[in-house]
């Protein structure tokens, strides 16, 4: 007969020191927790220690799912179970930092002798390790090496060993050494959820004096409880979870619909070979801001319901993205090869499209842009999607958007929303060529916004993105490359808007406070420019900043950017109310014209 549900009582120390392993089933979300979940564990703990209580502290329920020979699937507990074994590695380093600079002395003999006792326990949760074996480990640290404490499975998780290389690591320069590093970011940002919960634990607990680490360690192991549920029959531990579950991080929509590819899939091995580069695709897009897994499925949402008319014209309302794809539309479940193949399609274009300059400028403005355009793009066969075959749709959102970006409107007005939905329709069907795309945006426009009004807010615009947008159409008119890397480039004020000497710049300039207050950051005052060159000649009076040598790169004569190259040539060296003026209405007029689609005379 089937064992029945075993629910049990079970202090930290008892439920993490199992024979059997630990593992994180495929159908299970990411390591989601963060340093804000981390120091929440962390002051439930502190706060409960610095009680001196008798009762223990409960850290909620963890439901196993046992019918695995050999394992434990976690069906709910993952994170918390993950943390824990973070948190003792942290401790483990620091109980051996702390023994190896304690004093031989009798007073110090009892403190030593109870953290030995806790650095013992950890060993045999960590490394399955007795004292023996803890001896022989100690000596040769490559006996670490290999021992299966949990396993993760998850088709959701991009960093499977991470959790392994810290626990197997001796010290936290080795742990460092060994995990992963996202490329391009700075600092702890360049760190996974894994390392960097880690490290926050590890660095609190050398606030902690011996005695104090002593008693901290203890509380964690011995008094701090949750109650471990077993069962037998994986539907019924997941039905448990689906009603115990009240508390912790909520499921993403890509946890819960991934879940449902997963059960859906005949072949499990084929379906994960498939959804793991997905995610690790999705991934490093969302490194970059491009598109998220979420994003993914919201845009093949967007794509299908236009495709398959499943909204009227002149209809708003969406359904949440759990909803379409397990409530509304569950038979897109039941294919889940060609479900991903399209979730694929769609990161591939996006990939594609990444690096071209009117993407990085289109994804300055709001993220909205990105369900049209994909609808768009997902219609075009992949090997036509080029940048001069794709500019002229990037061209119709911009005008739309810096209109978005200028006026005093929110996305769900009718003069955006209302008309990207019905023009969805269009975007996706193959059959509606891009001139007739344009023509209704241009129709859309023109008869939506008067020019001279849209003029005088450009004019009076004070934010930084449509810098960007003069930048572009400056460069199309002149026949100047236009491209820029989003994190080596600044918006510069050509009159500086603060620095030590503003107050002797604005009198040179002649320009009283009250003028320069409402012009410094006006369109004409802003130009782009490189970071290394901004941050020589920010400051400084136009003359300087105009520059002498192209090889000295401190100057606007050593940028590629074509506004700030021109002003290398100015007639004047003195950048002032006028100029300032004069610039000021032709970036508004050019920018109004590429909204309007009318010619800019040059």
């Amino acid at each position: 007969m089937a064992k029945e549900i075993e629910p049990k009582l079970q202090t930290i120390g008892v439920y993490l020191k199992k024979t059997d392993i630990f593992r994180i089933p495929e159908y299970q979300r990411a390591y989601s927790w963060n340093i804000s979940n981390c120091d929440k564990l962390w002051q439930d703990i502190e706060a409960y220690i610095a009680q001196d209580a008798e009762d223990p502290y409960f850290f909620g329920t963890i439901i196993i799912d046992c019918s695995m020979n050999g394992y434990l699937n976690l069906i709910d507990g993952q994170q918390r179970t993950t943390t824990f074994l973070l948190l003792l590695k942290a401790m483990h380093l620091r109980i051996v930092e702390v023994l190896n600079i304690m004093p031989n002395t009798d007073e110090a003999a009892g403190l030593k002798r109870s953290l030995q006792q806790s650095l013992d326990s950890i060993f045999e949760i960590l490394y399955r390790a007795d004292v023996r074996k803890q001896i022989e480990i100690e000596k040769d640290w490559m006996k670490a090496q290999g021992v299966k404490i949990l396993e993760n499975e998850s088709i959701n998780e991009l960093h499977k060993d991470e959790l392994k290389n810290i626990i197997e690591a001796r010290t936290f320069s080795e742990a460092e050494k060994a995990v992963y590093k996202f490329p391009r970011k700075q600092k702890d940002n360049k760190y996974t959820n894994f390392f960097r919960n880690f490290k926050s634990f590890y660095e609190k607990l050398h606030s902690y004096q011996e005695s104090n680490l002593d008693v901290l360690v203890n509380g964690f192991l011995n008094k701090c409880q949750i109650i471990e549920i077993k069962s037998w029959q994986i539907e019924q531990a997941i039905t448990m979870f689906n009603s115990l579950n009240s508390t912790g991080m909520p499921l993403s929509d890509a946890d819960i619909i991934s879940a449902h590819l997963f059960s859906k899939a005949n072949n499990k091995d084929e379906f994960k070979k498939i959804w793991e580069p997905i995610i690790y695709q999705a991934e490093e897009l969302g490194q970059k801001k491009v598109i998220n897994i979420d994003s993914v499925l919201q845009q093949f949402m967007y794509i299908n319901r236009a495709n398959e008319h499943q909204y009227a014209e002149g209809e708003l309302t969406t359904p949440g993205v759990r909803k379409y794809y397990t409530v509304l539309y569950p038979s897109l479940l039941e294919k889940p090869i060609e479900l991903c193949n399209k979730f694929n399609r769609i990161l591939r274009i996006w990939n594609t499209i990444q690096e071209f300059p009117v993407t990085k400028l289109l994804l300055k403005f709001n993220e909205n842009f990105k369900l049209f355009l994909i609808s768009y793009l997902f219609r075009i066969p992949e090997e036509e999607i080029l940048e001069q075959n794709i500019t002229p749709i990037m061209e119709c959102l911009l005008r739309l958007f810096a209109l978005l970006e200028v006026g005093d409107y929110g996305f769900s007005s009718r003069y955006f929303k209302t008309f990207l939905f019905n023009e969805n329709f269009k975007l996706v069907d193959s059959n509606y060529p891009i001139e007739s795309i344009i023509s209704d945006f241009d129709s859309h426009i023109n008869s939506t916004w008067n020019k001279e009004d849209v003029l005088a807010d450009i004019k009076e615009y004070g934010k930084n993105i449509l810098v960007y947008l003069n930048e572009y159409i400056y460069s199309k008119e002149h026949g100047h490359l236009f491209d820029f890397i989003p994190d080596k480039v600044n918006v510069e004020h050509i009159m500086p808007a603060s620095g030590h000497n503003i107050d002797t710049v604005r009198i040179d300039a002649g320009m009283t406070q009250e003028e320069f207050d409402d012009m410094v950051n006006l369109l004409g005052n802003k130009i782009l420019l490189e970071e290394d060159i901004n941050k020589h000649i920010g400051m400084d009076w136009f003359k300087t900043k105009k520059g002498t040598l192209v090889q000295d790169k401190k100057g606007y004569l050593g940028s590629h950017f074509g506004i700030a190259s021109a002003l290398s040539a100015y007639p004047s060296d003195c950048w002032g109310k006028q100029d300032i003026e004069i610039a000021n209405q032709k970036a508004a007029e050019r920018i109004c014209n590429f909204i309007f689609n009318k010619p800019q005379e040059l």
